[in-house]
């Protein structure tokens, strides 16, 4: 008798291809919602307000602040540490320095 063994493994592949499209495609669709968009933004927007925190610095001292504990010691910066890394990397005193923030995963 014949079996037509080459269309049920065809079906299994294209079944189990179809499924890893839809974890692939849900997986993208998590990771770019809003939440993760947010972190996003806070990052980037902590980032900026070091920076002009540091550029106020040079504009009143002529030089820019060291680290990020002079920025807040003399001017009142305030960072959430507990759910993003800040990174302040400065070269010399007339170079702004690089700063870099990254959320924490908890």
């Amino acid at each position: 008798m014949y079996s037509d063994r080459t269309g049920k493994k065809w079906k299994i592949a294209l079944a189990v291809a179809l499924a890893a499209v839809c974890v692939f495609l849900a997986g993208f669709f998590v990771y770019r919602s809003p939440a993760n968009r947010e972190g996003g933004e806070a990052a980037e927007s902590i980032r900026q307000a070091v920076q002009q925190c540091a550029l106020q610095c040079y504009t009143v001292e002529g030089a820019y602040p060291p680290n990020l504990e002079y920025l807040k010691e003399n001017y009142g910066l305030r960072v959430n540490t507990t759910d993003y890394y800040v990174t302040y990397e400065a070269f010399a005193q007339n170079q702004m320095p690089d700063v870099r923030v990254t959320k924490r995963v908890h």
